[in-house]
């Protein structure tokens, strides 16, 4: 195997361990309904919603169906989510929904890729299985990667990953049970993993490595600015919000703790949110709940949201769901 054929591996392996985006960057918008409404204005929704719910390929697989197989199938999951059968869907319905989506597409997301780390199939995962299987060629040929380019620096990606393995390793044997990995795979989605989720955060951003993330760090994190060209006017608006939201003690940098209130701000429930999207959107007699006929007269939303798994609930059997 080649040094870039090898490369594309551990992307691929990386972009496993991350499971799904952290979404950082969609982090940094704030109201959800203030992010449609620009869409709205650009005349850009429908690509909106396809794109930033999905993804291109999950959009590529929506697309893939009729829009009568899609109301139909979208039909049936209305009912499972009128959990008491009322004919309305509520807000706190699809954000019960909603999360429970979540948590299976973690778990399935683990699933998947369990056998390919669990080498000596005993059903744990342990570090040296992990390592092994990620950074086994590297460990191998060190000398095949001198040149690496940071971006592709196992050096640095080899210890950050075995201090997320310390820390999802709950009772310290050196391997992971599935709900371990699942946390390790998934550090989001499990509080004892917050530190790290943030402190991830951090070493991506902080490119001087002083420890802290400035105006300029946070900026280039979103934006690739070229030489003498302007800045677009959503940039100016995020400096706006680095001096007035972000850097909460005014000293010109975002230390640990104003990451965390950036990226885990604890006043702000995604799966509320975006229930409170899908029902403000749809909601045609403005009694805040749906019935079935709101739903499948803007399925096109729907099919792009989380309430179906981003689209991939659509393209399941009924019985699967």
């Amino acid at each position: 195997m080649d040094v870039y054929s090898y490369v594309c591996l551990i992307l691929l392996s990386t972009c496993l361990v991350l499971g799904k985006p952290t979404l950082r960057k969609e982090r940094v918008h704030h109201d959800p309904l203030e992010l449609i409404k620009q869409a709205n204005e650009d005349n850009q929704s429908f690509k909106f919603d396809h794109e930033a719910f999905l993804g291109k390929e999950e959009a590529t697989t929506f697309d893939q169906l009729t829009p009568e197989e899609s109301k139909e199938r979208l039909g049936k999951i209305v009912e499972r989510i009128d959990s008491d059968e009322d004919g309305y869907v509520t807000i706190a319905e699809l954000k019960a929904w909603i999360k429970r989506v979540q948590k299976r597409y973690v778990y399935e997301n683990v699933a998947k890729v369990w056998t390919d780390y669990d080498l000596n199939k005993d059903n744990k995962i342990s570090w040296d299985e992990y390592k092994q299987a990620t950074y086994g060629y590297y460990l191998a040929n060190p000398e095949e990667f001198e040149e690496a380019t940071d971006q592709f620096s196992f050096k640095k990606m080899l210890p950050r990953d075995e201090r997320r393995f310390q820390k999802a390793d709950l009772d310290g044997d050196l391997a992971t049970d599935r709900e371990e990995f699942t946390s390790f795979l998934h550090p989001e989605e499990f509080d004892h993993m917050k530190d790290i989720v943030v402190l991830e955060t951090l070493e991506d951003i902080d490119k001087n490595g002083d420890g802290h993330v400035d105006e300029d760090e946070y900026i280039a994190d979103m934006f690739a600015h070229e030489e003498g060209g302007p800045e677009p006017d959503w940039v100016r608006t995020e400096r706006d919000q680095f001096s007035d939201f972000r850097d909460l003690n005014k000293d010109g940098k975002m230390d640990l703790e104003e990451i965390r209130h950036w990226i885990l701000p604890q006043d702000y429930d995604h799966a509320q949110a975006e229930a409170r999207h899908l029902v403000y959107e749809s909601d045609q007699d403005k009694d805040t709940k749906l019935t079935k006929e709101e739903i499948l007269e803007n399925w096109n939303m729907f099919v792009g949201s989380q309430a179906t798994n981003y689209g991939e609930d659509l393209t399941k059997n009924h019985d699967e769901l």
